[in-house]
């Protein structure tokens, strides 16, 4: 239901400014020419690469790589540019990066004696465990190009094809400031991607388009890895996906 809500809000302002903007300039030559650059913002499925990392002192471990399957991912609103080779050829870079860190802080210990059965600790004061000191960076970026063909029966009406290569990547790092602590423990993660792609743009002024596009085949490869404990080899994962129609994604974007 929020899937179709966002949809919803995303697609009918751009109905309406299509209408307008059509109604005015229908008479016009709008679509773009060599030197052209586009800059567009997008709707379509999450590319980032999230992982967290383990705790540091279990006894056992597992890994399994992440979904890179796109239905499962969640919509996300996107930049993405690009610039006219020639009048029918458009290369375009998009993507994006993101850092976060969180302060650790020391555990306080309580009354609560560990060894003793739950009835025994009634009314003792419990243990506050040291806040991991943790950080974390992802960034994606994706490249492709395109062959555009003009519609004759639909004036500024241009369909495209076209290739397009992505990579991602996550990182996660976390140390507790307490003595049952192994050290730092980290996870990465990586995805790396490459598609066929179909789509059309609609250009309903002078300077401005509306478009979608879907991906008739894409292949994605991804790697996940964890060192719960520093000077441990790591635990690997990795996995394959195949997509069909895949990562149906809306764009309204200006030309300069």
């Amino acid at each position: 239901m929020k899937i179709k809500k966002l949809l919803l809000s995303a697609v009918l302002p751009i109905l309406c400014l299509t209408t307008v903007a059509a109604q005015s300039s229908a008479q016009q030559d709008n679509t773009p020419k060599k030197g052209d650059v586009t800059l567009a913002a997008t709707v379509g499925y999450n590319s980032y690469a999230s992982v967290k990392a383990l705790p540091g002192n279990l006894t056992s471990y597992e890994a399994s790589a992440l979904s890179t399957d796109w239905s499962q991912k969640k919509l996300m609103v996107g930049l993405e540019g690009g610039w006219f080779v020639s009048d029918a050829w458009k290369l375009s870079l998009g993507g994006g990066l993101n850092f976060s860190n969180n302060p650790g802080y020391t555990g306080v210990p309580g009354t609560v004696d560990e060894n003793l059965g739950l009835e025994d600790n009634l009314g003792m004061v419990p243990n506050y465990r040291a806040v991991a000191d943790s950080y974390s960076f992802s960034y994606n970026v994706t490249a492709g190009i395109d062959r555009y063909f003009d519609v004759k029966s639909v004036k500024n009406l241009m369909v495209y094809t076209g290739l397009r290569l992505g990579f991602a990547y996550g990182l996660n790092e976390e140390k507790y400031d307490e003595w049952t602590s192994m050290g730092k423990s980290t996870a990465e993660t990586w995805n790396a991607r490459a598609s066929f792609t179909f789509g059309a743009d609609y250009f309903v002024a002078k300077g401005m388009f509306v478009g979608i596009s879907v991906d008739p085949v894409a292949y994605t490869y991804n790697m996940t890895s964890y060192k719960p404990q520093e000077g441990l080899a790591n635990l690997a994962a990795d996995g394959h996906n195949i997509g069909f129609l895949a990562a149906p994604t809306l764009r309204v974007g200006f030309v300069f």
